[in-house]
C-alpha cells in the first residue's frame, strides 16, 4: 500500500504537439523525470475501468457531478510484477487516489471471472470493490492505454504528466495480450493531455511555465473519451 493518501489539486489541459514540445522543453529546465520512467522518459499505462449497467461513472463525469469516484485496475509497461487496483475520488478540482497491490495470480483469477477470493483479500479496497460489484453491479467496461511522460518538482509536491497515444478497446478478457486491438480516441495527430497535480500550492515558476495562449485548462476524461465506441 502506498503512503497515506490525501486530496490534491489537479489541473488538465488539452494541448497539441507544438505546445507539448514547447512546454516539455521549458519544464525540463526546472523539473526532472520521474524515477519510474524509462530511458526515453516515458512509460506505458494500461487500465481496466469499471462502471455499472446504468453507466453511472460516465454520466456523472459528463454531467459534471462535483463528487464522484471510479475504480480501475492498472499495470505498467506490460509488466505484471506491479498490478494495482485503484479508486480515484474527486471533489471539484481536488482528487485523491487509494490503491491496493494485486499479484499476477489474483489478476488472472479476476480476468477469468473468479471473484470469490476478493471478499477475504487482505486489502480493504479489494473487499470494497467486491461488495460494490455485488450491490451496485459495477463491472469492467473498457480498456484504456496511453504513454505517460512524467516530471516532478519537490516544492508543492508537483507532478506534471504528458499523456499521449490514448487508445481504447471494449473490455474483454484479453487484457493481458499486448497485441490486443485498440482504437485511438484522440481527434488530432500529436494531441496530448497535460495534467498538473500538486498539494497545497503550485509554485510560481511552474505556473508561469505552463501558461500560453493556446494552453487553456479544461476538463478531459480518458475514460469518457474511450467510451465513445461503446
Amino acid at each position: 500500500m502506498s503512503k497515506t493518501p490525501r486530496y490534491r489539486h489537479e489541473l488538465k489541459y488539452d494541448i497539441d504537439y507544438s505546445d507539448y514540445l514547447a512546454l516539455c522543453s521549458r519544464l525540463k529546465h526546472v523539473m526532472h523525470s520521474d524515477k519510474n520512467a524509462g530511458s526515453d522518459g516515458k512509460y506505458l499505462i494500461k487500465s481496466i475501468y469499471f462502471d455499472n449497467y446504468k453507466d453511472k461513472a460516465l454520466i456523472e463525469k459528463i454531467s459534471g457531478v462535483p463528487k464522484r469516484e471510479k475504480f480501475r485496475i492498472r499495470w505498467y509497461n506490460n509488466d505484471l510484477s506491479y498490478v494495482t487496483l485503484e479508486k480515484k475520488m474527486k471533489i471539484s478540482s481536488l482528487t485523491m487516489k487509494v490503491d491496493a497491490r494485486w499479484s499476477e495470480a489474483e489478476l488472472r483469477l479476476f480476468l477469468s471471472g473468479d471473484y470469490s477470493w476478493m471478499l477475504s483479500h487482505e486489502t480493504s479496497l479489494t473487499r470494497e470493490l467486491y461488495v460494490k460489484m455485488k450491490t451496485q453491479l459495477i463491472r469492467p467496461r473498457v480498456i484504456v492505454s496511453y504513454l505517460r511522460e512524467p516530471l516532478v518538482y519537490g516544492p508543492g509536491n508537483v507532478r506534471v504528466t504528458f499523456d499521449s497515444n490514448i487508445c481504447s478497446s471494449l473490455y474483454t478478457r484479453n487484457f493481458l495480450d499486448p497485441q490486443a486491438t485498440a482504437i485511438d480516441v484522440t481527434d488530432r495527430p500529436g494531441h496530448a493531455i497535460l495534467e498538473v497535480k500538486y498539494d497545497d500550492y503550485l509554485p510560481d515558476i511552474i505556473s508561469c511555465m505552463i501558461q500560453s495562449d493556446d494552453c487553456r485548462q479544461q476538463a478531459f476524461s480518458k475514460y469518457s473519451a474511450s467510451r465513445r465506441f461503446g
